[in-house]
């Protein structure tokens, strides 16, 4: 079956449970699912009962799509992604985006948990993506192009849209959140990486580093989605002061600071 036939099929199954249309889609990195109990009216549709939608296999993700109204706006909400060491392809992963668009999303809001290797950061800081750089060695848009799903040369001049980045920017300074800017890296995982790694990582211009979010932003571009990208930097990776981090702790820091994105992503879809 043709990817456009599989979305198509996914598609109606999300519309036989859920009857209205979307706006905006969201997923939700790992630690950071808290949002999802904010969405009123909830239809909450495990990934294992949609076709075509991989199966999380991350403990923190609790892998349902969450269908309902956060600000005032109908979303879809994905409680857990899925990663490319989880031995899924790109296509795989980013499937859910592309049936985000079919059923009317123009806006994609993506968060992460990350490394941060900004010295002047801290852990439970929030970083606005600008920019990203793809370590993955792979794109979910190799192969042949179906023009129904966009184009086959996507211009990635400003994959995170500014005005989006701007309203963000506005809300934090409202809510007195501290709100960071700047570049997230993509790596394959599952390790995390060696002292040398991240020297060459912020050598090439990265301030946060993660095993996520890329491939969903390719193919949201390529739909011609309007996208903002959030980290929540769970995790130091300063070279010459770098410890073992711990899953536990990493969870548990994207716990606290998931309250501060909470308020930032509910402003930002009643206003966007």
């Amino acid at each position: 079956m043709e990817l456009f036939d599989q979305i198509q099929e996914a598609t109606r199954v999300i519309q036989s449970r859920w009857k209205k249309s979307p706006r905006v889609g969201i997923i939700l990195g790992t630690g950071l699912g808290g949002l999802a109990e904010e969405i009123a009216d909830a239809v909450r549709i495990p990934y294992q009962e949609l076709p075509h939608f991989p199966v999380s296999t991350v403990e923190s993700h609790a892998g349902r799509l969450v269908c309902g109204s956060l600000g005032g706006k109908n979303v879809l909400a994905m409680e857990g992604r899925f990663h490319f060491y989880e031995g899924y392809t790109l296509k795989q992963i980013t499937f859910p985006v592309r049936v985000m668009k079919a059923l009317g999303c123009d806006v994609l809001i993506v968060s992460n948990a990350c490394g941060g290797m900004n010295p002047q950061w801290a852990k439970g800081d929030i970083m606005l993506i600008e920019d990203h750089i793809n370590l993955l060695s792979d794109n979910p848009l190799i192969g042949p192009n179906d023009e129904r799903l966009g184009q086959r040369f996507p211009d990635m001049c400003w994959p995170y849209d500014l005005k989006l980045i701007a309203l963000a920017q506005r809300i934090a300074l409202e809510e007195k959140i501290a709100l960071q800017k700047g570049v997230f890296v993509a790596v394959p995982g599952p390790n995390l990486e060696t002292r040398a790694e991240y020297r060459f990582l912020r050598g090439i211009g990265a301030d946060v580093v993660g095993m996520s979010t890329v491939p969903e932003v390719i193919v949201g571009v390529h739909a011609g989605m309007r996208i903002l990208g959030l980290s929540v930097i769970t995790d130091q990776c300063l070279p010459d002061a770098l410890a073992p981090a711990s899953l536990a702790d990493i969870i548990a820091t994207a716990n606290t600071a998931e309250k501060k994105l909470r308020v930032l992503v509910r402003r930002v879809v009643a206003e966007v």
